[in-house]
């Protein structure tokens, strides 16, 4: 039990900057982000490669996470612009659409270009015993770099003038027009952070075990989970649906079996929709 409960908080930090990247362009752009898993093992590739060319593995990371983060800059300058026309239902509609078809592309080249190729990052070091459960140095890396990157978030939401002004917009996009904050700035940078943090998920998820093009739909679906349950567009919320789904997660793997994992999250999402449509942190229109 105990070592099932460590490892589900370890799973669910990474599981909550997962639903972050995602919640934060639906709360921002009204936007669900149906490509945030191919994204994330795109920037996975792009660090497995320059490792392969014997670049460091902090350069290397460091490297793949600006290159994820540019593709999104990218995408919210080019394709997103003709959604933000938009509004309401056709924006929503326009958006899956067009994320969908940018879901299939990045799968489809890294099918075509790199279907072997895998990000394993290997953390040499003796267990850590804690709680009397022996950790991976690996694991306990990952949930380090998990937890600094919640805290960074929480500094730059809280503390500078641009974290407030994307929480305005979310808030209230016209009020936060009126009082300076440009959306579409907001959003160009909400877009290349959700990147950012969608290629740190899979490097520290590959601390773990390895990671390639298979792994794109699962971190989509687990993005999409996470961020119903703890309330779309609502980044604490993200960070707690994380652990707890981290943890059921786990839980149910030792006590029921890998095989039916996905339909037991799926299950707590669908039971958060009936029980509290606007999930555990998000606010109810």
């Amino acid at each position: 039990m105990r070592a099932a409960l460590l490892d589900g908080i370890v799973l669910g930090l990474q599981y909550g900057l997962l639903g972050v990247g995602l919640t934060l362009i639906y709360g921002l752009a009204g936007v669900l982000n149906l490509a945030h898993g191919q994204v994330a093992v795109l920037g996975a590739i792009v660090v497995s490669l320059l490792m392969a060319d014997g670049v460091p593995v902090v350069v290397a990371a460091a490297i793949g996470v600006a290159a994820a983060a540019a593709f999104m800059v990218l995408l919210d300058l080019s394709l997103m612009r003709a959604v933000y026309r938009q509004h309401g239902e056709q924006r929503i509609l326009l958006g899956l659409l067009l994320m969908l078809g940018v879901s299939f592309a990045v799968e489809g080249f890294l099918t075509w270009q790199y279907p072997v190729q895998q990000l394993s990052i290997r953390i040499s070091g003796e267990a850590v015993p804690i709680l009397g459960v022996p950790m991976p140095v690996g694991a306990l890396v990952a949930s380090g770099v998990a937890v600094a990157a919640a805290l960074l978030l929480a500094a730059f939401f809280r503390m500078t003038v641009l974290g407030r002004g994307v929480r305005s917009v979310i808030q209230d996009e016209a009020g936060a027009r009126l009082c300076g904050v440009n959306p579409s700035a907001a959003r160009t940078l909400v877009f290349g952070l959700s990147g950012a943090l969608a290629c740190l998920v899979a490097v520290t998820r590959s601390m773990t075990g390895p990671i390639g093009y298979g792994n794109a739909i699962a971190f989509t679906t687990l993005a999409l989970i996470v961020a119903v349950v703890g309330g779309l567009g609502s980044v604490p919320g993200a960070f707690l649906a994380g652990v707890l789904l981290g943890i059921v997660d786990r839980l149910s793997s030792t006590y029921i079996g890998t095989y039916v994992t996905t339909i037991v999250l799926l299950v707590c999402a669908a039971l958060t929709i009936v029980v509290r449509p606007s999930g555990l942190l998000g606010t109810a229109e």
